[in-house]
């Protein structure tokens, strides 16, 4: 499983996702007496991996500290329908106001990670490991990558800013395959460079440069075979492109050392949760 980020960088999703929901002020809240309490739990209605139990969390610390949490299972756990995930008590009005919050987190990273799950299964004991991309949910990158992770899959660059990967237009404006990669290893800083290649031929120009990490733009299984056989392990390989779940174990055979998958968080289908008071 992947590093989770920082609580003050949670926290910080958090307020925002808070601020989005709740404006001023939660106005049907206010219906309830301010000293109320509850007690609640939340319950999933289908078969899942669960993830995102630091943001639920946090949600509720932020709205107020008192409101205490019990969780049932963990972040990468496997959970079953009809299961109960988490039990809560506090003051009512809080966990009103951060329902619906929270379990936006839950079942969007959940969904996420369950994802990742079956990308991760379709592809077990061949040696190739499933890559997220950077197609995420524009303001939830570091939560899905860290869901994919939970799902068994694994963590491409995170942006533009700590990998380089150089991709056709790239080589047009930089003049050639070998000119990309001098000028990546001359301004990049030490970080990965990858270059993408759509042929044989580029991907024999870009090994005689050398490149260690190239990326197979849409390449048959039988390209795909014959990428392999030519570079004899001279650099590691990412097939990508077309990539489906029906699909990934033959990608995977190939003998490439990745594939990686826009659809692990950019197609993500949310795990049918609820949270209902005792």
């Amino acid at each position: 499983m992947g590093k989770l980020p920082a609580i003050a960088e949670i926290e910080r999703q958090v307020h925002i996702a808070l601020a989005e929901d709740m404006g001023a002020g939660d106005l049907t809240a206010s219906l309830i007496p301010e000293a109320a309490r509850a007690q609640a739990q939340v319950i999933t209605r289908q078969a899942a991996v669960l993830c995102g139990t630091a943001w639920f969390e946090t949600v509720f610390r932020l709205l107020d500290p008192k409101v205490s949490l019990q969780w049932l299972a963990g972040d990468g756990d496997s959970i079953l329908s009809g299961q109960v995930l988490c039990r809560l008590e506090g003051g009512a009005r809080a966990i009103l106001s951060g329902e619906r919050t929270a379990l936006n987190y839950l079942q969007t990273l959940s969904g996420t990670a369950t994802h990742a799950r079956q990308y991760a299964d379709a592809v077990a004991g061949t040696g190739a490991r499933v890559l997220d991309t950077r197609k995420t949910l524009p303001g939830l990158r570091v939560q899905q990558k860290y869901a994919v992770t939970c799902g068994g899959c694994h963590n491409h660059r995170m942006g533009l800013y700590d990998a380089i990967l150089i991709k056709e237009n790239h080589i047009r404006a930089a003049g050639s395959i070998p000119a990309a990669l001098e000028a990546a290893t001359r301004v990049g800083g030490g970080v990965d460079v990858e270059i993408e290649v759509e042929t044989l031929d580029q991907l024999d120009e870009a090994l005689g440069a050398g490149a260690s990490h190239v990326l197979l733009d849409n390449f048959s299984l039988e390209r795909l075979r014959q990428a392999v056989a030519l570079t004899a392990g001279r650099a590691r390989l990412e097939a990508s492109g077309g990539v489906s779940l029906q699909g990934i174990r033959a990608i995977a055979e190939t003998g490439v050392d990745d594939i990686s998958v826009g659809d692990l968080t950019k197609d993500v289908q949310a795990v049918d949760l609820s949270m209902r008071f005792l």
